[in-house]
């Protein structure tokens, strides 16, 4: 409680300067203090009031001395508030990043030197185009409210590492029999098997449903995607819908998916006996605990079978579980699938995704197809 220069208590926040000038202070949203003046105490207090009202109200969203910070808090609850959580918390990863380095530093005062350096000192040109989408946002949205002349993230340059594209991981025909061989019995190998004969994402089978199945129909339908999601508290669960019309889609089921999926709802149903609390009745794979089961222990499990094949002398080049999703696509080419009945089973919304991304031809695929030439016309070259 702040006193005037003859102890009279003026109200919280408010005090009386030496030179007879009343000044209100307090700290606004975004954890800055702001100081008001007058010589009127009663003007002073109707100031202050509307200050603190406008900022609960968030009508004072862009002051011309904002920090990034500031400004990052304004643009992801204001200019993004209608993306995902799951979007919304990949840019919080992505600006973490800078954050301890220039987020404190006024907009007015950064400049593509300082950002293109900022982004020089990433790891990854991964991680440069993350943190480019970001910063892109940020000072295109400020130049739109005057805050900066033009947008200097626009021209930043992310390709700076010479770095070799990954080959994207596809099982051969033996890995998977012999993975698949170790894998029985774990408590993933229905996911496994699941994954290998439907192509579904990782997000897609968490999010797979008991209702989404139709036995007699021999078919599933893939509604929805569920994530993890980083919030203040930890992590929480979310379902969404697919980011594409085409997310949404029916996929056959072969004898070796049904037989699968059998065996999935009668462990569910032991797990549910034992269990008073079961959070995620419906779920086709939950955790022993009812909850969606995370990718991380999933990339564990397999983790875990390819040390059990490497004690016993096996060894196979590690993969994580969008691999399965790899091998599908490669298996039902090499096996004569329409490419856009392909396209249809993995959801894409173009033909040209599911051939570049998802198509891969092997060693084995190579020497059998130029086989089949051989021995139908021979090879000619001239």
């Amino acid at each position: 409680m702040g006193k005037s220069l003859k102890g009279k208590e003026l109200g919280i926040g408010i005090t009386q300067r030496q030179d007879g000038l009343y000044q209100a202070r307090f700290t606004n949203r975004f954890g800055k203090r702001e100081t008001l003046y007058d010589k009127n105490l009663n003007n002073l207090r109707t100031q202050m009031r509307k200050a603190q009202t406008a900022d609960d109200n968030g009508v004072n969203l862009v002051k011309s001395n904002m920090t990034l910070d500031e400004w990052y808090k304004v643009w992801i609850t204001t200019c993004k508030g209608n993306c995902r959580n799951t979007t919304l918390s990949a840019y919080d990863i992505a600006y973490k990043s800078i954050k301890e380095r220039i987020g404190r530093e006024k907009i007015q005062k950064l400049n593509p030197v300082i950002l293109q350096s900022e982004l020089n000192k990433l790891k990854s040109n991964h991680q440069r185009v993350r943190v480019k989408v970001v910063l892109n946002g940020l000072f295109m949205e400020a130049k739109r409210n005057g805050l900066v002349p033009r947008n200097f993230a626009k021209d930043l340059i992310t390709k700076i590492d010479k770095e070799t594209p990954k080959e994207r991981r596809v099982l051969g025909i033996e890995e998977t029999k012999l993975f698949l061989t170790y894998a029985k019995g774990h408590r993933y190998y229905n996911l496994f098997v699941v994954a290998l004969e439907t192509g579904m994402r990782i997000g897609e089978l968490k999010g797979l449903y008991w209702s989404d199945i139709d036995f007699e129909k021999r078919a599933l339908y893939v509604r929805r995607t569920m994530c993890h999601i980083h919030g203040e508290n930890g992590y929480y669960f979310e379902a969404h819908d697919p980011k594409t019309f085409n997310g949404k889609r029916l996929i056959p089921l072969t004898n070796v998916c049904i037989d699968a999926l059998i065996r999935q709802k009668l462990l569910n149903e032991t797990r549910i006996k034992k269990r008073k609390c079961w959070d995620f009745k419906d779920l086709v794979f939950p955790t022993s605990s009812g909850k969606p089961f995370q990718e991380v222990s999933a990339i564990d499990a397999i983790n875990e079978i390819l040390n059990k094949m490497e004690a016993d002398g096996i060894c196979i080049k590690k993969f994580t579980p969008h691999a399965f999703r790899h091998t599908f696509a490669t298996r039902a080419i090499e096996n004569g699938m329409n490419p856009k009945t392909l396209q249809k089973i993995l959801g894409h919304s173009s033909l040209q995704m599911t051939m570049d991304l998802y198509c891969h031809v092997s060693d084995e695929t190579l020497f059998d197809e130029m086989k089949k030439m051989e021995n139908q016309n021979g090879v000619k070259v001239v």
